[in-house]
Formats: C-alpha cells, structure tokens, sequence
C-alpha cells in the first residue's frame, strides 16, 4: 500500500469509525443484508476479531415506506441492536449505513415525486441514527433516460445531502459521512453473462468529485464535502447468474492512482461477493477500503440449507415435513416481481436460476412465513447432532471445520459456520498489515 493511500485510509476510515476501532484495519466489509443468521454471523465475527462492523441497509429493502422487509430504518436499526444483545456485541461497535439511497424505489415516478420521497427516506435514516450514507441519484425517473449527466446525479445528491445536514442538526445527531458516485453497479449484480468489464477511467471518478463538489457548494453544505469519504467506481468486478468476473489489478492500476489527487477518499467497491480472498486483498491494496457484500452471504446461507433439506431426505426425515426446495420454488412463482426481471432462458434455466444464481434473488423470500415455517419445520425434525459423513456429502463447505470440532455438527450451527467461511476471504483483505494470516 502507497503513502497516499495509507493516509486516505487513515483518514477516511477514521471518519467513518470514529473512535471505535484504533488501530484502524486496512478496509472494512460492508455487510449488506437484512438476513437474521447473516447479521449473527457478521457480528460474531467482528466480536471474534474484536473490530468494528458496518452493516447496511438499501433503499429498496428499507426506507420510511417499509420497503420488501417491511422495516423502517429505525426497525432496521432495533432488529440489529436485538441480534447484537442475544450474541452479546457491543452495539456501540456497529456502524450503520445506508445503501443506493435516492429514487430508485420509487423511479416510476415522475422526479419531483420520486425525490420527494428520497428526501423522507434519507431523513430517517439520519432521525434512525445511521451514519453513513450512500448517495445514489444516478437513475433516471418517469420520463428520463435510464442513466443521467453527472451534474444532474451530482445536483440531486446535494439535494438530498441538505435533507440529511438539516436533519442532524435538528435532532442534534453527528452529522453522516457520504459516499457518492456516478458509475454504480446494478444493486444484487448484472443480469446476463459477464466476460470483461470496462473499469473507470480516471479522468471520469475525478470529474465525479469536481461535479458533486460544484453541486454541494451550491446547495450551500459545502461543509458536508469534508464527510465525503469514498466514491463509487467500477474496478473491473462483477457477478451476474452463472459467472464472476474477478478482480485484475493490472487494468485497474491507472484508476487506483487516481486517488492521490484524491485526499482523504477511498473507494467503495460494490459486487464484490465471490471474490477469493487474494483479489479482495488486491481491491485494498489498490484503495478499496470499503467492500460491498451481500449476496453472497445469503448464497453460502441457501447452501447450507438445501444442504441440510438434502440430509433430512437421507434421514427419512423429509416424508414427514415439506420440502424446503419445493416451498421455496412454490413461494417465487407465487410472486415472481423479485426474479422475473432478472433471469432469462428457458423454463429449465429460471428454474435453476430461481434457485442456484449468483445473484441470489431467493433472499427476498426467506422472510415469507411459508419459507420461515419451513425452515423452522426442518431444523426441528434434523437430529440434534448430525452424522458427519453426510456433512461431507451434502455440506461440503464446512465439512473441514466439523471434523476439527470447531463448529458443532448442529444444524443451526453449519447454517452460520458456511455464512462465516463467506465472510472470512474479507476479513483476511481488510485485517491490519501484521494480521493477514486470520
């Protein structure tokens, strides 16, 4: 890691934590999930670490309105404090954020409409105590083309910036840090096969800051520009339903020097699920302190699950109850607005995506009460302790860690342990420079 990036480091995540982590690490993961077993997992990882953790919530999941959760930011922020009590996590030590926040669940809208609405989300977010925020106005609304000038995306980004300043000082809250960005990956990945992505250019991430600082001073929170922390960029990485494209340093290398005319930012790195440990390590080294994931923590998560499914059946145990595959595909037909827009082929091939892409649309299901009463109906009729030679065979993952006896062979237990093996490559990138053997 450069100088330069050392000391963006050092101050943009000092920013963002505050005085809760010192030393500061290297990046930090961004857990971006409303998964109950997922957020378990994160946090007893951050406990085991003795780190900070940042969890976050995006616009479409939660906001003043509900969201597909049902949960208002401030929901969102009771369901963690909850978790974070029964697993004993020092809730001072969570950091929350808020995720693709601007008018893309309302985009249908016209824009006045649409950002309205953005303007009572974000200001319950801060009124919710979250305090950072990812500004994302990129999308076109009701009559406009899908993806806007910089200035128009800066423009509405400082709109809502005033919202989020003047809401902290009426509530007397310590006002947010921001991120912002102008070339932001799809939330929950791409929907076709992915082969090479074109990584931004330099020229346009510095554009990118120029913009949104013309737009702040007008807008008069200039002052909100030193909470600016990180940018949104594209390095070169992506899933989409079947495939992953990893991270090549090498044709993100002018990119990363970009930010030594960038003091004190970062870059924030989205659709980095599935990335193996070595290419999440190379994002930071690079200056990719903040690294999205979310998908693939609840992939890990369905795995595991179908996995057990897999061994009831071997135990006899599934003539008694439903099926949790057969709930599942039964509960996306019934109400396919989370996947129909994403998968493509022949009834076959949305089959197995439903159930098995890389893009995970099935997390938006698991909080029906069919798929929780499934669950629950399934991990009530496992046997306590599992045989480990049906581990090996359907729960491959966290077989090793079975055998070793640190993870129990219960069934709640391998769910969190195959949602803790997909958060470790990041804790391995983001750890401090003398700990990369966690």
């Amino acid at each position: 890691m450069s100088d330069t990036f050392e000391e963006n480091r050092r101050v943009a995540l000092g920013r963002l934590l505050g005085q809760r982590a010192i030393p500061l690490p290297r990046g930090i993961t961004s857990v971006c999930s409303a998964h109950p077993m997922v957020i378990e997992a994160a946090l007893r990882r951050a406990s085991s670490e003795r780190r900070a953790v940042l969890i976050e919530a995006t616009c479409n999941q939660v906001n003043h309105e509900g969201g597909y959760t049902g949960m208002s930011p401030a929901d969102f922020r009771h369901f963690i404090e909850r978790i974070a009590a029964d697993v004993g996590f020092d809730v001072d030590l969570v950091v929350l954020g808020g995720d693709h926040l601007g008018p893309n669940p309302w985009k249908t809208l016209p824009a006045d409409e649409a950002m309205r609405r953005a303007e009572l989300m974000v200001a319950a977010y801060v009124e919710a105590g979250f305090e950072k925020l990812h500004l994302d106005t990129s999308m076109g609304c009701a009559g406009e083309v899908p993806a806007l000038a910089d200035e128009l995306t800066a423009a509405r980004a400082a709109r809502l910036t005033v919202v989020a300043e003047a809401t902290a000082e009426r509530i007397g809250r310590r006002p947010p840090v921001y991120v912002i960005g102008t070339e932001v990956p799809p939330p929950g990945g791409a929907t076709h096969a992915l082969d090479e992505l074109d990584v931004t250019r330099p020229e346009a991430a510095l554009a990118t800051l120029r913009v949104h600082r013309q737009a702040f001073t007008a807008a008069g929170v200039q002052s909100a520009l030193e909470r600016v922390i990180g940018i949104v960029v594209q390095p070169g990485v992506e899933f989409g339903n079947e495939n992953v494209v990893l991270y090549k340093p090498d044709k993100a290398r002018s990119l990363a020097a970009a930010l030594t005319e960038m003091p004190g930012l970062l870059f924030e790195a989205h659709s980095t699920d599935y990335q193996p440990t070595a290419e999440l390590r190379a994002l930071v080294d690079d200056g990719f302190g903040i690294l999205k994931v979310g998908p693939g923590l609840t992939f890990a998560l369905r795995e595991a699950l179908y996995g057990l499914a897999a061994i009831a059946n071997q135990l006899d145990v599934q003539s008694r109850s439903t099926s949790l595959p057969a709930t599942m595909e039964k509960v996306m037909l019934d109400r396919p607005v989370h996947w129909s827009g994403h998968y493509s082929g022949t009834e076959e091939e949305q089959r197995l995506q439903r159930h098995f892409s890389y893009s995970d649309r099935i997390r938006y299901y698991w909080p029906d009460r069919r798929a929780s009463d499934a669950i629950e109906d399934l991990l009530k009729k496992l046997p306590k302790s599992i045989p480990e030679t049906l581990i090996s065979q359907h729960l491959g993952r966290v077989y090793p860690q079975v055998v070793s006896g640190a993870v129990a062979p219960f069934a709640r237990d391998l769910c969190l342990a195959a949602i803790d093996l997909a958060l470790s490559p990041y804790s391995r990138a983001t750890a401090e420079l003398n700990h990369h053997s966690l």
